[in-house]
């Protein structure tokens, strides 16, 4: 298996940290891989572990295990391609006067 083969993904193991908020004000994670790998077009990320459950207020920050599945040349090419389409989705506006007929 190599890096350029077009039927087979790649994998790769690195550490992450995981902030987590759950407020009034702010409820998210983020996600930080340990040596900034890119991550390109179709790539996957899976973060191994136990499922982590935030009570309201808190915020915290952990670390764990993420696997980066690269996609193949093929899958790069299609994620673009479907991608303009899908982005194509939030141009779509309308103009009104305001009433409702």
């Amino acid at each position: 298996m190599t890096r350029l083969s077009p039927f087979w993904r790649q994998t790769l193991e690195v550490g992450c940290q995981i902030e987590i908020d759950h407020s009034a004000d702010n409820l998210g994670a983020h996600l930080t891989l340990d040596g900034d790998p890119e991550i390109g077009p179709g790539d996957r990320v899976r973060v191994v572990g136990d499922p982590i459950e935030v009570k309201f207020g808190d915020h915290f920050t952990v670390r764990r295990r993420a696997i980066i599945e690269r996609a193949t040349p093929l899958g790069r090419i299609w994620t673009k391609f479907t991608g303009h389409f899908e982005m194509a989705e939030l141009y779509d506006l309308n103009f009104t006067t305001g009433r409702v007929s």
